[in-house]
């Protein structure tokens, strides 16, 4: 069994905000692959999923960004699963809008959910899936940025970018990483 995370701030004022685009991987998963209906558990959205075969559990925590390891920790306890069975899946503003850039282990790299997580479950060896949010620019914050929404212009580009971005966690809990790694990095 896999468990993938995806990170974001709860509540209707975050919903299509560059931050969350986590939950919106998670909401399309759990729409091609889902086989439960959400359920509230570990102060998140649980989902269960079939993925190419794989049994997974979609997890939205619903702690608020920062917060986002009290969540896993106790999910990832609950099921006996090892960090290697972990995906997590978060914004990066590092990266350029649309890309794609998975990793079997590192830093935190400044995302402070993913921050929170490795720091709860003791590990930097956690596989995260960072979907490039594109970059403020030199008079904005990046705070401000990260919780702006995508603009009409970005629209075509995040429903690609969502679509593979899911296609990429199937690979991940079905290939592995290597294989994910291999086939979206590129692109």
């Amino acid at each position: 069994m896999k468990l993938i995370v995806g990170l974001g701030n709860p509540g209707r004022k975050y919903t299509g905000t560059r931050h969350n685009i986590g939950f919106d991987v998670m909401a399309e998963l759990a729409r091609k692959y889902g086989q439960s209906t959400p359920r509230a558990k570990f102060q998140g959205e649980l989902v269960e999923a079939l993925l190419g075969g794989e049994r997974a559990l979609l997890l939205t925590p619903l702690t608020y960004m920062n917060l986002s390891g009290s969540s896993v920790q106790p999910a990832r306890d609950f099921y006996k699963l090892t960090n290697g069975e972990i995906l997590v899946v978060c914004d990066d503003f590092n990266l350029p809008l649309g890309r794609l850039r998975i990793r079997r282990k590192g830093s935190a790299g400044g995302q402070k959910g993913l921050d929170d997580i490795l720091r709860r479950l003791g590990s930097d060896e956690v596989a995260r899936l960072r979907i490039g949010i594109g970059q403020p620019d030199e008079h904005r914050a990046a705070a401000d940025f990260v919780l702006s929404k995508f603009t009409p212009e970005e629209a075509n580009t995040v429903k690609e970018t969502l679509k593979r971005a899911t296609d990429a966690v199937v690979v991940w809990a079905t290939e592995g990483v290597e294989a994910c790694m291999n086939r979206f990095n590129a692109s």
